[in-house]
């Protein structure tokens, strides 16, 4: 109740007459389904990452490489001309080293998890990926270290950004496609 309403209007029902069945109770519970189409754009960038490829759009009016792709740009302001398929390397754009987990709780005795922004080659400068880094001491990384992708084995893809493990330090023997 607030300060403007002392009694709402209508008959209360109090718990006994509930328990004593004077009026009709009637339960449901809802099975609800929910389904969500992830559009053309990130349908077909999803789907290259089970398949271990990086998809983008380009803009041919704007000269723009889109990673993620986007079906607009908006830049021009117009539908993206074509798909451009990419290499699965990049460079960090900025990056941040994380002692929490996803649930706020500390990571307390574990290595801190390096959250990264990752411009992937082919694509417009100052365009990235978030993603994370792996096989890299948090001391030595830095903006403009350059990354390659560390794919999920081929039978584990399921078509989700997950699909990448992670990116690390160009050179450090990759686990290819």
């Amino acid at each position: 109740m607030s300060s403007k309403v002392a009694r709402f209007p209508g008959t209360e029902i109090s718990a006994q007459e509930l328990r004593a069945g004077t009026y009709l109770v009637t339960r449901h519970f809802a099975d609800l389904k929910y389904a969500w189409s992830t559009g053309e754009a990130i349908s077909k960038f999803l789907g290259g990452l089970r398949d271990g490829e990086i998809w983008g759009t380009r803009c041919l009016r704007c000269r723009r490489t889109l990673v993620p792709p986007r079906m607009y740009c908006e830049a021009c302001f117009r539908p993206t001309d074509e798909w451009v398929k990419l290499r699965d390397t990049g460079s960090v754009l900025t990056y941040s080293i994380s002692y929490v987990n996803s649930d706020a709780s500390r990571r307390e005795g574990e290595e801190p998890i390096l959250v990264s922004v990752i411009e992937i080659d082919g694509a417009t400068p100052m365009m990235g990926m978030l993603h994370l880094l792996g096989e890299v001491n948090p001391d030595e990384v830095s903006v403009g270290m350059k990354v390659e992708a560390v794919w999920r084995p081929k039978g584990e893809r399921q078509g989700a950004i997950t699909d990448i493990r992670y990116f690390r330090p160009l050179g450090g023997g990759a686990q290819r496609k």
